[in-house]
């Protein structure tokens, strides 16, 4: 199985740390996120230099707050320095991260990440200058860099999914129930055919929201903590999960959104943790990870702790789901 890990913000481990140990219990790959507070690429620079053959990339950085010129720089310079092991993975975020957070106007999002992937493209695989004039971006002369680079975009709604099926290596979805994703992936796959492309290259890769623990009900309520959090955070991950629990997931959202947390997490059913994450006991987590890759079109999971339970679950979660672990 191909398996990577999104490593956790904890308060107790370092992310390097937590990185060299994912390599030594098989993981074929480490992700850093980014929103607030530790900058992914410092990180993943530190991770290329203390680990010898695990991939590593981004997942995520937006597509506002870096050029796509810096983005491609970016990741040709993390390529390089890992010795090719290199992948980034862009999203469009949300209006409360690009809004709040860097001062940016959220508009046309998904425009945005096309022309922002498409000139990443040129400027690290061209042959020549690089003269791109879009309705949003433009650049003119850019000498390319010269580095293969597999970009992941994490399109979540049809239209942004389409630009992965244009453009991108990788699909990185994150809270499209799994039930949902051979269906969802099938506007990918029409659009790849569409641009000549073939659609069996391009890797699924969601994110899968997992926490272990021999108490269940605790594992179950990690996950239930993350699945709560992003419905009632923001439209476009409500609008994934609703896909397949409609109105569940506006329930929960209102719930989130009025501050009543706990209640918002209560709301999310057992079905939509099995659904949308992996959660249980040792025994159970491995077997539902594996049925997961056996019974979707999945590729490479993506394992993320829930931020709210991984100063006590992290390590767990990482050692039981390990390839290591599982052989």
């Amino acid at each position: 199985m191909h398996l990577g890990l999104v490593i956790p913000r904890t308060g107790e481990h370092d992310p390097t740390d937590l990185a060299i140990e994912a390599e030594t219990r098989g993981y074929d790959s480490v992700w850093m996120g980014e929103l607030w507070g530790t900058s992914s690429v410092v990180k993943l620079s530190e991770i290329a230099a203390r680990t010898d053959d695990v991939e590593i990339g981004t997942a995520i950085v937006n597509v506002f707050s870096r050029t796509p010129a810096v983005l491609a720089m970016t990741a040709a310079t993390l390529d390089r320095i890992s010795d090719g092991r290199a992948s980034v993975g862009v999203g469009t975020s949300t209006p409360t991260a690009v809004e709040n957070i860097h001062g940016m106007a959220f508009e046309r999002p998904v425009r945005r990440a096309h022309e922002t992937i498409e000139v990443m493209q040129q400027i690290l695989t061209g042959d020549e200058p690089v003269d791109y004039d879009g309705e949003l971006l433009s650049v003119d002369g850019v000498p390319p860099v010269d580095r293969n680079v597999p970009i992941y975009h994490a399109a979540l709604g049809p239209a942004n999914r389409r630009v992965v099926g244009r453009l991108c290596d990788g699909w990185m979805p994150h809270n499209i129930p799994f039930s949902g994703l051979e269906d969802a992936f099938e506007n990918i796959e029409e659009t790849a055919r569409e641009a000549g492309r073939d659609p069996d290259e391009i890797t699924i890769a969601p994110y899968v929201p997992a926490a272990v623990s021999e108490d269940e009900t605790a594992a179950y309520d990690a996950v239930r903590g993350h699945i709560a959090y992003y419905a009632g955070s923001a439209d476009g991950y409500r609008n994934a999960i609703a896909t397949a629990f409609p109105d569940r997931a506006e329930r929960v959202a209102d719930a989130w959104r009025n501050g009543d947390r706990g209640e918002a997490a209560g709301l999310v059913s057992d079905e939509m943790v099995d659904d949308l994450g992996v959660a249980g006991t040792p025994d159970t987590a491995r077997q539902r990870l594996r049925d997961l890759v056996a019974e979707t079109p999945v590729d490479r999971p993506l394992l993320t702790i829930p931020e709210q339970a991984a100063d006590n679950l992290a390590e767990g979660t990482i050692e039981a789901l390990a390839p290591v672990a599982d052989e």
